[in-house]
Formats: C-alpha cells, sequence, structure tokens
C-alpha cells in the first residue's frame, strides 16, 4: 500500500471531515472509495473508446447486421 499526501483548502478539508463523520467512515476511506468511482468510470471510458475504435468504418455493416435482427424479430 502505498502512502498520499495531497493538499487542500482548509473548507474543503473540513467538508470531507464532516462528510466522513455523517458516513461514519475516515477521511481516508472516503477518498479511497472515491478513486475507486472514478477508476472505474475511466476504465468504461477506455474501454468504450477501443471498442469505438475497432467499429470505425464498419457503419454500413453493423446497421446491415440490426436490419437483419429486425427482419427476423418480426413475426407477423
Amino acid at each position: 500500500m502505498s502512502a498520499l499526501t495531497i493538499r487542500l483548502p482548509d473548507d474543503k478539508y473540513q467538508r470531507l471531515k464532516a462528510l466522513s463523520r455523517q458516513r461514519k467512515t475516515s477521511v481516508n476511506k472516503l477518498i479511497d472509495e472515491m478513486t475507486t468511482l472514478m477508476l472505474a468510470e475511466f476504465d468504461a471510458e477506455t474501454r468504450f473508446q477501443l471498442r469505438a475504435a475497432r467499429g470505425a468504418g464498419q457503419q454500413a455493416r453493423g446497421l446491415e447486421l440490426l436490419r437483419k435482427a429486425q427482419d427476423s424479430g418480426s413475426t407477423t
């Protein structure tokens, strides 16, 4: 585990302390939870960008597959 020193304005630190007290946890745990959420968002965005790059230039094929699926799904 690593240690990290951050500098925050006093008022922001006091608000974090109040939030951590309200949630009955430590400021350290609160920061850990926030970074977990931010990293999960970053990972999801990265995966989306990679998939979008792989599909670049294949819009016509994608639309063709959607039409095919729609046609095979309509039984009326």
